[in-house]
């Protein structure tokens, strides 16, 4: 087993029988001298991670789980609230110029890295502007297969004569202050900083451990590493440097240290909360919702009398993806029913999606009854979008249009993940009931769908698409033309030439009115071609023990611990 260890501690954490089984912990502390049941009057915070953690370096933070760690343990120039809106960082202030291409940044002083003993002294030096440019440049990096986070500057920053990203585009002008150039401006492009790919590294240690970064972290972040056995547990302790205070001047963090275990069963992982073992735990194994929630959505008593409990708007819009591209692989030839328009609109109409929402999830999540964007993105009016909500006499009548009824079918098979075998009949048995067709449907796993849905392999398949950022550009994304898989998400090889045409002009609208009313049409635009059928928009469910708070949760289920405190 492969293990990791950074600093020794003064305090045991308490091995309860469920860490014990799943996370072999066992700090030894210096001058504790209790035993094994006391943590010393320390507060430890205890989540669960189901997916498997491959590292802690923030230029592979793509998933939950690297994303969740590496928010501990890094901060980048911006960050965002709660609401998700752009708040200063590492970045004290910034100034943008009369043309919104060149970004200045003031970097805050007095901000230490963890300590190292790659530092003088071994104590964490004090950030600057070049620690900036060297984190934000190495994630531009061609050379590196494996770089995961270059995408996010890519068609952003300056450029040079060859159309690569410039060597100039990040500049530290001294200690205090760095300078982004882009080739465009980018109404989003702070949102974009916010993303953990841009956290700030310290270059000597990731130069130092070159690929090892991802077990040898150094950051700015409220907690510091300490220990790392993979798949079994990961433990960061306080940092007692961190540069932030609360209203009150009271330092940041709260808490003394965090244990990640990783239990790849949600059921199991659940039960584990449930006992207290852990201190919260995000989204409902849905083998326990009905112990959780009722259909309605609502928290049952004995649950809100035991928990803290959240459910607030997310980031994600879970939908069904059909492939328009006749030429493409999953089409024998171009008189397929899922070609046309019209039948496309029947298979929407024929859902009830509240019903799906209320029996399959117990409430969790709204209805998809308007488009692609997600009611959780800021600023977007969703309401002015009402399309396609349950109507059987509008899906028989789209049937007749279509020219599909009463002829043959062929087979269609609707691709979804085993998770989601539910809903893949719930949806197969609508379309019967309504449209009378018959619509099978077909399990593989989720890396297989996305991989042949990508090389158009698939005609009729469930996706979904958590945001990168809270912009409504970001979902859109998936219907401009230039981003046709396997380049980019436009899985569905959706086009139209005036949903390009705004696209574009979107991306450069200095006007935020404007530009979210060119997003309102452009999503209008895609519904009217019904290249996919919106599910429902998810929700974040959260739930804490009794002793946590300041657990704030937040429309992209990003875990930020430095003002939790727990009794």
């Amino acid at each position: 087993m492969r293990q990791h260890r950074a600093t020794n501690w003064s305090f045991l954490l308490k091995l309860t029988r469920w860490t014990l089984i799943y996370s072999y912990l066992l700090i030894l502390l210096t001058n504790c001298g209790k035993g094994p049941e006391s943590t010393d009057g320390k507060h430890v915070f205890r989540y669960n991670c189901h997916e498997v953690l491959g590292s802690l370096d923030p230029a592979f933070a793509s998933d939950q789980a690297t994303i969740w760690a590496t928010t501990q343990l890094y901060n980048g120039l911006i960050e965002l609230d709660s609401n998700l809106r752009v708040q200063p960082s590492l970045a004290e202030s910034w100034v943008i110029s009369e043309d919104l291409k060149t970004y200045t940044f003031n970097i805050r002083g007095g901000v230490h890295f963890h300590d190292h003993e790659l530092f003088e002294g071994g104590k964490g030096r004090i950030l600057n502007a070049y620690d900036v440019e060297y984190s934000l440049k190495r994630i531009c990096d061609t050379t590196d297969i494996y770089n995961k986070g270059i995408w996010i500057f890519k068609d952003k920053v300056l450029k040079d004569q060859f159309g690569r990203i410039s060597d100039t585009c990040f500049k530290a002008v001294d200690d205090q202050t760095f300078k982004v150039y882009l080739e465009q401006p980018s109404p989003h492009f702070l949102q974009i900083l916010a993303m953990p790919y841009a956290f700030v590294i310290p270059h000597e240690v990731a130069e130092h451990y070159g690929r090892e970064f991802r077990s040898h972290p150094v950051g700015t972040g409220p907690f510091k590493f300490s220990l790392w056995e993979e798949g079994n547990t990961l433990i960061f302790l306080k940092n007692e440097a961190y540069w932030k205070s609360n209203s009150k001047g009271e330092r940041l963090p709260y808490l003394d240290a965090v244990q990640v275990s990783f239990t790849p069963d949600k059921g199991q992982a659940f039960r584990s909360f449930m006992l207290g073992s852990l201190d919260m735990v995000s989204g409902i194994e849905f083998s326990f919702i009905d112990d959780v929630l009722y259909m309605d959505g609502a928290f049952k008593e004995n649950i809100e009398s035991k928990f803290n409990c959240t459910k607030i708007p997310y980031l994600n819009t879970e939908y069904i993806g059909i492939q328009l591209d006749p030429e493409a692989p999953c089409y024998k030839g171009k008189d397929h029913p899922l070609l046309n328009v019209d039948f496309r609109k029947a298979l929407t109409y024929a859902i009830d999606k509240n019903r799906l929402v209320a029996t399959l999830r117990n409430g969790v999540g709204n209805p998809g009854n308007h488009g692609m964007v997600p009611p959780a993105v800021p600023d977007f009016e969703l309401n002015k979008i009402n399309t396609y909500q349950f109507d059987p006499a509008k899906a028989i009548s789209s049937f007749e249009q279509s020219g599909w009824k009463g002829r043959a079918l062929p087979e269609i098979y609707l691709t979804i993940a085993k998770e989601n075998k539910d809903m893949g009949e719930f949806l197969s048995k609508q379309w019967e009931e309504v449209l009378s067709i018959s619509i099978k449907v077909q399990i593989k796993e989720p890396k297989a769908i996305r991989g042949l849905a990508n090389k158009g392999q698939l005609n009729f398949f469930k996706g979904s698409w958590l945001g990168d950022y809270p912009d409504a550009e970001n979902y859109l994304a998936l219907f401009y033309s230039n981003n046709f898989t396997p380049n980019g998400p436009n899985k569905t090889h959706f086009k139209d030439d005036t949903f390009d045409s705004l696209y574009l002009g979107a991306a450069f609208e200095e006007d935020h009115e404007l530009r979210y009313r060119q997003f309102e049409t452009m999503d209008k635009l895609v519904m009217e071609s019904a290249p996919v059928i919106v599910l429902f928009y998810d929700e974040v469910v959260l739930l804490s023990q009794k002793n946590v708070s300041g657990l704030a949760s937040n429309p992209m289920n990003v875990l930020k611990l430095e003002a939790t405190r727990k009794k």
